[in-house]
């Protein structure tokens, strides 16, 4: 039984990470028969955690995902804490906003409110970002210790994505140094083209920075004074935040 799960556990992973795939296809990545895999695929099938197209006969992740995602999201106390300051900030500046997680060195999107202009950012829960270049990613990297950040450039490196991505490890530090100066971080098109972030970090009982909030906008609209009063708004909302999941200065 534990195997069992254990291969459906891991077929769930390989079409999340994949393109729609086959049960020959499964059957090669898992290294078991296709009779097993056609079972397995079958029963995640039956309960929604996969979905078959008819035509093509290939596997996509299913909506029970989506569901117990959901679910797990909402679990979450950041997420529940956080939740009416991204509505709040929202409101203020009818921008899309962001909380994210710091998870193995890289920021994980779990909620966000949109936008409702017709040019706004766009969002995708679940998917990561790099650190060096995202206004929440920044927002944390500025909070950890130098030692932490070497060893996250090492192994993550400082790839150019824009124009204006910053690739040397000296201009990140004195960014990162800026960051803690104001208490706020900015993503100047660095990680996406014509798109400005402003970003703060959030701490846990403990002190340690584990999460962040940002707001998105075109850069047409992020003008420096906007830039600044927003950053106000994430910094004030952050600390709010830090002070409701226990953290004290």
């Amino acid at each position: 039984m534990v195997n069992s799960v254990l291969k459906a556990v891991k077929i769930l992973g390989i079409i999340g990470r994949s393109k729609p795939l086959g049960i020959s296809e499964i059957s090669r990545m898992l290294e078991i028969p296709k009779s097993s895999t056609h079972n397995l695929l079958q029963t995640l099938e039956s309960e929604g955690f996969v979905e078959r197209n008819e035509d093509t006969n290939k596997y996509n992740l299913g909506t029970r995902l989506i569901e117990l995602g959901y679910r797990a999201q909402n679990d979450l106390a950041i997420c529940r804490i956080a939740k009416p300051y991204l509505n709040g900030i929202n409101q203020e500046t009818d921008e899309t906003v962001h909380l994210t997680l710091l998870d193995d060195d890289e920021v994980l999107y779990v909620d966000c409110v949109e936008s409702k202009r017709r040019m706004r950012t766009y969002s995708v829960i679940g998917i990561k970002a790099p650190l060096y270049c995202t206004a929440v990613g920044k927002a944390i990297l500025a909070e950890l210790p130098e030692i932490h950040i070497k060893q996250i450039i090492n192994s993550k490196g400082l790839a150019r994505l824009t124009d204006k991505t910053i690739t040397n490890e000296n201009n990140l530090f004195q960014d990162l140094s800026d960051t803690r100066e104001r208490g706020y971080s900015i993503d100047n098109k660095e990680h996406e083209d014509q798109l400005i972030c402003v970003g703060a970090a959030i701490r846990d009982v403990n002190g340690e920075v584990f999460a962040s909030l940002s707001v998105s906008g075109p850069s047409d609209r992020m003008t420096e004074e906007r830039i600044v009063h927003i950053g106000s708004l994430i910094k004030n909302a952050t600390s709010e935040i830090s002070r409701k999941l226990g953290f004290r200065e």
